[in-house]
């Protein structure tokens, strides 16, 4: 048995006496069998553990070294808890009411109590509700799981993108996405990107509509223009990639992943490569959007963004440098337009 200055040591008496303590009233223990170990110095004992000396004295006024279970957690249950001022009557009220409408919450509970000359808080009502449920008096409507949302069209190929999909070499998955653009009055073109999320290299083309059949054309694009081999494609749900395009998605071999409704953050970075090209691009070239002619200077532009631009979230080099650096080029070579 270990003595310090005459005491037995905390932690030789917990063992002794078989006494099983929470981790930190153990912890506790040890700071009385530093102080009894180090002539009761409780500043000393207070900088070794990191404690405050408040924290140090209020623990050793409770410490009974004859009952370890002194330093346990006392209970922070208040002793006296305030009792419901709100009469049988009300809570007759709010259940007949939250019967009658499940879904409704306090605020609107509470007009319709005004309204029948009832006068309450929501506060109120919100506590007689919770009380209410606590008690098993009320009880939550079953879902049944009928919707009046536009149901989702079965996709044949398409899926969500496993949580579990890794990302770490070019063409892992490249995101697709269409731009509106409004050069003159009356006139919409439909601006296609495809964007490698991992160097950034970037496919662009231009059409009159977007539809299922120029989705599959720029897939043609992409492949021929690509410097690897696409794995993977992420769209959105718009209706120019299905049909046709996820067909031809599925023949070719490439994954097709899309979003969920209302998720255009997770294309987040063709977005952000959407803004560079309208401002990069459309905001500053001189062009008599003719198809043709544009579709030329927008080739130029991508030859520009792949080789020549850098890009700050590639440390400032430009996509056909971090492929030379990675050497990621799958046995396809890099086509400069």
């Amino acid at each position: 048995m270990r003595i310090i200055s005459g005491v037995v040591s905390g932690v030789y008496r917990l063992a002794e006496l078989q006494v099983e303590l929470p981790k930190r009233a153990r912890q506790r223990l040890k700071w009385f069998d530093y102080y009894n170990s180090h002539g009761h110095n409780a500043r000393l004992t207070c900088r070794y553990f990191g404690i405050s000396p408040q924290t140090f004295y209020r623990w050793k006024r409770r410490y009974n070294p004859k009952h370890l279970e002194s330093l346990e957690d006392r209970s922070h249950h208040p002793k006296h808890l305030r009792q419901p001022t709100y009469s049988v009557e009300l809570v007759e009220a709010v259940l007949k009411l939250r019967e009658e409408y499940p879904r409704w919450g306090k605020d609107k509970l509470v007009v319709l109590l005004r309204e029948k000359g009832v006068s309450c808080s929501a506060s109120t009502v919100g506590r007689i509700i919770h009380r209410l449920k606590e008690r098993g008096v009320l009880k939550e409507p079953v879902p049944n799981h009928i919707s009046a949302r536009k149901r989702q069209r079965q996709r044949p190929y398409a899926i969500r993108k496993p949580k579990d999909y890794g990302i770490s070499l070019v063409g892992d998955l490249v995101q697709l996405d269409t731009l509106d653009v409004r050069p003159l009055p009356g006139v919409l073109l439909k601006h296609f990107t495809a964007h490698d999320v991992i160097s950034l290299w970037n496919i662009v083309s231009v059409y009159s509509r977007a539809t299922a059949n120029t989705a599959a054309d720029f897939l043609d694009t992409l492949e021929e223009r690509m410097p690897f081999l696409v794995k993977a494609i992420q769209v959105d749900g718009g209706s120019e990639f299905e049909a046709i395009f996820e067909q031809e998605c599925q023949r070719r071999g490439i994954k097709l992943f899309v979003l969920p409704p209302r998720s255009p953050k997770l294309n987040g970075a063709v977005e952000r490569a959407h803004r560079t090209h309208t401002e990069e691009f459309y905001e500053v070239t001189e062009s008599s959007f003719d198809l043709p002619e544009l579709r030329e200077e927008l080739l130029e532009w991508e030859q520009v963004y792949n080789t020549v631009r850098p890009h700050q979230a590639l440390g400032y080099v430009t996509p056909l440098k971090f492929l030379q650096l990675r050497k990621e080029y799958l046995g396809k070579e890099v086509m400069c337009h």
